[in-house]
C-alpha cells in the first residue's frame, strides 16, 4: 500500500480528531487543518500527497481553497468530504478537479478505501520518474524531500521542489528561465524572477558540500543541473 500524506482540512475539530487518528492508524499520515485558510498555508509550507477537505468551513470554503490548489498544483488529488447532497455541488466539485466526492454521514472504512483508491490511480498511473539520484543525495518530488546518503532530511518548498524537479528532467541540458518562470509563477515578471534567483540559491546550498552536484548559470539563457 502506498503511504500518503494528507491535508485534511475540517472545521468540526471532534470529527477531524477521529478522522486523523483513523487515517493515522491504517498506514498513512494526516494533517489538521480547521479552516481553508490554515490548510492552504499548510500546503505552501510542508509537501502533501492528497487533500481531503471539507466544503462548508470558515476563513475560506472547500471549492475556494480547492481551485487555490489545482491553480497551484494542477496534479494534487482532491476529495471532499462534506454534508453538501446537492447535485450542484457534487457538479462543481467534479469541475474544479476533485478525484472524489464523499457525502456524510458515511464509513470510515469507505473514506479509506476511496483514499486508497484515488493515491493508487494517482502515484500508479504517473510513468515520470520520481525520485532522482543526484551525487550524494536522493530527491523524492512527490515527497519534496531531499535525503543525504547518511540519511539527513531536508522538506523542500512546493516551488524548491518544483523548481528542482524541472532542472532534473531536463538534467545536463538548460533549463530556460521563461519555461520555469511560466511554469512555476505562472508570470514573467522582474519581481518573479528576482524570487527564482533566490530560490536557485537556496538549492545550491542544499548541495553545497558535494562538489559533484551544481547548478550552473548559462547567461541569458536559464539554469544547467548537473551531475559528475
Amino acid at each position: 500500500m502506498i503511504h500518503l500524506n494528507i491535508l485534511l482540512a475540517e472545521d468540526d475539530s471532534r470529527l477531524c480528531m477521529v478522522l486523523k487518528a483513523f487515517i493515522d492508524a491504517n498506514g498513512h499520515t494526516a494533517k489538521m487543518c480547521a479552516d481553508g485558510e490554515e490548510a492552504w498555508k499548510a500546503l505552501e509550507l510542508d509537501p502533501y500527497d492528497l487533500c481531503l477537505f471539507d466544503i462548508s468551513m470558515p476563513k475560506m470554503d472547500g471549492f475556494t481553497l480547492a481551485r487555490r490548489v489545482k491553480e497551484s498544483y494542477p496534479g494534487m488529488p482532491i476529495i471532499f468530504l462534506t454534508a453538501h447532497k446537492d447535485l450542484n455541488d457534487i457538479l462543481e466539485a467534479f469541475a474544479i478537479g476533485a478525484d472524489d466526492y464523499i457525502t456524510k454521514p458515511f464509513h470510515m472504512e469507505e473514506m479509506l478505501a476511496r483514499i486508497n483508491a484515488v493515491g493508487r490511480r494517482h502515484y500508479q498511473t504517473n510513468t515520470k520518474p520520481v525520485e532522482f539520484l543526484l551525487g550524494n543525495y536522493k530527491f523524492n518530488a512527490p515527497r519534496h524531500l531531499l535525503t543525504s546518503r547518511d540519511g539527513e532530511e531536508q522538506k523542500l518548498t512546493s516551488k524548491e521542489s518544483d523548481l528542482l524537479l524541472m532542472l532534473c528532467e531536463c538534467m545536463g541540458e538548460t533549463l530556460p528561465r521563461t519555461k520555469a518562470l511560466q511554469t512555476i509563477w505562472k508570470e514573467e515578471n522582474r519581481t518573479n524572477a528576482r524570487s527564482m534567483d533566490v530560490y536557485i540559491t537556496k538549492l545550491r546550498k542544499y548541495f553545497a558540500d558535494d562538489p559533484n552536484v551544481t547548478i550552473a548559470n548559462v547567461h541569458g539563457v536559464g539554469f544547467r543541473l548537473e551531475v559528475h
